[in-house]
């Protein structure tokens, strides 16, 4: 932090109205972003904070413990069970989750978010353990079973249903409908098409770069040409691909993501306590901005700058592709209609643990020697990646295994080729090169001061005999 910032931080704020000294109860809001004066790297913004540590941010561990206990309490003494075998199993579990996300929320660790509060990151973050673990039990079911278990969620799951083909007829004007030509475009703005705009929107502030962004958009609409054979809703026009979907919805989104990107990264990031903020004016703005980040990291990848972080940027871009495959092919498996609660708020949970995931990726990658391991929501989120993956495997293998035609197969082996090349090239022959070149330039620059010491008609170098008579002159002084 900058030097005027670190003297706030180490004086106590001074209270308002004349109050008395806080020095002793004084301490930094909470947050892994205010770990001490020299750990802000470059690309991180300078913050000032006066240090108001109000009610908002305690820790309130025992008032949660009280509450928790009070209710478990009445439901043991004050309500009769039901005898619903199925209804009583159903509670336990829900309160079962309930007491873990109580416990999680007051005592998990911290990550890299403390805004609008470290508990709400908190609480995604057990979240993500109980979404892990149903899926693990999933997982162990046998395929029938499995998919009638989600009747336990909703009664209206466990029925096959059929996916919606968006191919068809690709004309952009239909003649033969005098009714209404443009149908086709019309027939295709549905409630996804906004979903479409805002997913990239927030992926962009998850992963912070255009290039990136652009990458994973036009090669998912690559996976999903490769793989219409196996999911009809794959089935496109090509306008729907690449108008609607890439320039439209995902790079405006885009677009709107990297101006508030922008607009983050030059903010002033200079927080006061609410009630030390005189006007109500001051106050309102003050609240607004709590739901805002603390600081702000402009993520640098660098792919190109060694083959660690050029894994790295490929592993990440593969992961997010794979969880957008798992979207659609874990609703095919498991018979979910894609308008369906469920799709939705599975969703939601990766919009709020992603942009923790990348923060945590990146802050690994950044400064290994600081982020010694990876961190928690990250490893989270790339397990629920991979058990996703699994339950669709097993779940329904014959769809998976459907070949690839043969030209798409061609084209992804000539891509999968180009990508190897080019690692080779830039992280190994063209290395090699490199360091063939500098000691060929070395051995020239020897040949060079050997002739010039042969020049002088006695072997010795004019530089050495300089040298020499340096020498002698200090040992006469």
């Amino acid at each position: 932090l900058g030097k005027a910032a670190l003297e706030e931080q180490q004086q106590p704020p001074p209270q308002p109205n004349g109050g008395s000294p806080a020095a002793a109860d004084w301490s930094p809001p909470p947050g892994p972003e205010r770990d001490g004066p020299g750990l802000r790297r470059s690309t991180e913004s300078e913050v000032y904070d006066d240090g108001t540590n109000t009610f908002f941010w305690r820790a309130h561990t025992l008032t949660v413990l009280f509450i928790l206990t009070c209710a478990l309490g009445y439901v043991t003494l004050l309500e009769e069970t039901p005898q619903d075998t199925a209804y009583n199993t159903k509670r336990g579990i829900v309160a079962s989750i309930l007491v873990f996300l109580c416990f999680g929320v007051t005592q998990a660790k911290d990550g890299p978010f403390s805004r609008p509060h470290p508990a709400y990151w908190r609480f995604w973050l057990c979240v993500s353990v109980v979404y892990e673990l149903f899926l693990i039990f999933i997982l162990f079911q046998t395929v029938q079973d499995g998919r009638q278990f989600m009747k336990y969620i909703d009664p209206n799951l466990g029925v096959p249903l059929p996916e919606r083909d968006y191919g068809g007829n690709c004309l952009i004007y239909d003649p033969g409908n005098e009714t209404d030509p443009f149908h086709n475009i019309w027939d295709k703005l549905d409630g996804f098409v906004p979903a479409h705009f805002f997913g990239w929107y927030l992926k962009t502030l998850m992963i912070r770069d255009w290039w990136m962004c652009m990458i994973i958009s036009v090669m998912f609409e690559f996976l999903e040409y490769s793989l219409e054979h196996q999911l009809p809703n794959f089935s496109e026009c090509w306008w729907d691909h690449w108008i609607m979907d890439v320039i439209l919805c995902n790079g405006l989104g885009i677009y709107c993501g990297m101006k508030t990107l922008s607009w983050l990264s030059l903010k002033t990031y200079k927080w006061q306590g609410l009630w030390n903020i005189p006007t109500y004016k001051g106050k309102m703005k003050r609240i607004v901005f709590q739901f805002t980040p603390y600081s702000w990291v402009k993520f640098e990848w660098k792919p190109a700058s060694s083959l660690r972080r050029w894994l790295a940027v490929c592993g990440i871009i593969f992961v997010f592709l794979l969880a957008e495959l798992n979207t659609f092919y874990l609703k095919f498996v498991l018979w979910m209609p894609p308008e369906h609660y469920l799709v939705l708020l599975r969703l939601v949970f990766f919009v709020n643990v992603g942009g923790v995931a990348m923060r945590e990726i990146y802050d690994f990658m950044d400064d290994p020697k600081f982020h010694k391991k990876l961190g928690q929501q990250a490893w989270l989120v790339a397990a629920i990646t991979a058990t996703e993956f699994l339950i669709v495997v097993k779940y329904d293998p014959y769809t998976l295994t459907l070949s690839l035609p043969f030209y798409i197969t061609q084209c992804w082996i000539l891509g999968i080729i180009l990508v190897l090349t080019w690692t080779a090239w830039r992280f190994f022959i063209r290395d090699i090169t490199l360091r063939y070149k500098e000691i060929r330039r070395q051995k020239q620059e020897h040949k060079y001061e050997k002739d010039k010491c042969l020049s002088n008609g006695d072997g010795h170098s004019s530089i050495l005999d300089e040298q020499n008579g340096n020498k002698l002159r200090e040992r006469k002084l």
